[in-house]
């Protein structure tokens, strides 16, 4: 179930970049609000929403906005939201940048896991990725995210010198969050302190609030909290910046020399991967089909399959004989997803393969003589599968066939969903006495 902040918890300080002097809440949110920032120094208080579409620069730090009103900085806050579990919050401010602490997420984390959360009423919303997703950035940077059941990053990052290489991989656990990432400081390499002071940013940045790195030699206020606080550090900022996508993402993330710009980047990919998944659940239209549609219980008076073998739910249409469109309903209820595969399911390739193949039977059982035969499946030739397709998906199946002599058919089919190809292949078959 989702989850908001059980009372309110706050925090007091000077900004990173902008150096102004702020005061943060965060408060409690209904369900499905997600997490906004609140402007409470502006007239009327205007609100942004943290999503993707709302970021404005991520130079050096995540920064949204909605029309004239931005807030800069948010990846710690956002980080610590959802590294600590909570799906809805408000966060109030009284200044354009939440107060940077003492460089990491620990002050909330530890605030918030005071307080405790509290269980709402609704379920969270996950996105599961179902197909690899990548980007890439300057000098050997990128990010790249695989299916899987649960959320982790595996991060590496070193210097343009390659001193202080580290790598740290989490899985995603709100309690481990606390404890082993969200105390990591933000750092800064020497040589780009000049060159963020020309640019008006780190006006508040000191020795309290930062690692600065010279060369081999390491400088901040209290030791090291992590051997690899670094790249514990840009785990951080990455589950801050990922907290931009509204929905709770499951996918195995691999990241080397990660920045906001790529984290954003990679953010906008998931979003485009999560419509395309949108667009698969919608109901399917506009399929250009012939006469002579038959439904189930036709379909089945043709077909000899049954359950769980059946892969045909209708035939929506014929097109002089030699082409056929069916359609299967996938859904979660077919008995091979128990073992295909257990907590990620796909639908195997060869029964796509076998719906092309009964497509294929009818339109030569339908014709006069090949009543009461059956269809043999005989091989398979050029097959490419170039999409999974997972419940929820509606499966349209083409078939055309390409030589028929006696009782052997020869057909080229292919599966969509959503118009897009997920399977095709050349079908040989043969039609022998029931």
């Amino acid at each position: 179930m989702q989850r908001t902040i059980r009372e309110p918890v706050s925090m007091e300080g000077r900004s990173l970049h902008t150096g102004n002097t702020v005061k943060l809440v965060i408060k409690p949110a209904e369900v499905d609000s997600g997490y906004v920032f609140k402007r409470v120094d502006l007239p009327d208080e205007p609100t942004v929403v943290a999503i993707v579409d709302n970021v404005r620069q991520t130079e050096r730090a995540t920064t949204i906005g909605e029309g004239n009103v931005k807030v800069h900085t948010v990846e710690h806050v956002l980080a610590v939201l959802r590294g600590c579990g909570i799906d809805n919050a408000l966060i109030e401010l009284n200044a354009n940048e939440p107060p940077i602490g003492d460089g990491s997420g620990m002050f909330l984390a530890q605030e918030i896991t005071r307080v405790g959360t509290v269980e709402q009423s609704k379920a969270v919303s996950f996105f599961e990725l179902r197909e690899p997703v990548w980007v890439e950035g300057e000098e050997g940077a990128y990010i790249a995210g695989w299916p899987a059941q649960n959320f982790s990053i595996s991060c590496t990052h070193s210097s343009q010198n390659g001193l202080f290489t580290q790598y740290f991989s989490w899985q995603y656990d709100p309690q481990s969050f606390v404890s082993e990432i969200a105390p990591a400081r933000t750092f800064v390499f020497y040589e780009e302190l000049l060159p963020l002071i020309e640019k008006g940013l780190i006006k508040g940045g000191s020795l309290e609030n930062a690692i600065v790195i010279r060369q081999d030699k390491v400088y901040c206020r209290d030791p090291l909290r992590f051997e690899n606080e670094f790249v514990r550090h840009k785990i951080l900022d990455m589950i801050g910046d990922f907290a931009l996508f509204p929905k709770r993402l499951k996918a195995r993330i691999v990241a080397a020399r990660p920045s906001h710009f790529l984290n954003v980047k990679f953010v906008k990919e998931v979003q485009k991967a999560y419509k395309n998944y949108l667009s698969h659940l919608m109901p399917v239209e506009n399929i250009p089909v012939g006469e002579g549609a038959l439904d189930i219980n036709e379909v089945m008076k043709i077909l000899p399959h049954r359950y769980p073998f059946l892969m045909l739910d209708r035939v929506l249409g014929f097109q002089d004989d030699v082409k056929a469109i069916g359609q299967k309903a996938v859904t979660m209820n077919e008995a091979y997803f128990q073992g295909h595969f257990p907590g990620h399911p796909i639908m195997p390739g060869v029964l796509q393969i076998e719906a092309m193949a009964q497509l294929a039977s009818i339109l030569l059982l339908r014709k006069a003589g090949n009543a009461g035969k059956l269809g043999y499946f005989m091989s398979a030739d050029k097959v490419k599968f170039r999409k999974p397709v997972m419940p929820g998906d509606t499966l349209i199946i083409e078939v055309e066939m390409t030589k028929a002599r006696g009782n052997i058919g020869k057909a080229f089919g292919k599966c969509y969903v959503n118009k897009e190809t997920v399977c095709e292949g050349e079908l040989l078959f043969a039609l022998v006495e029931g």
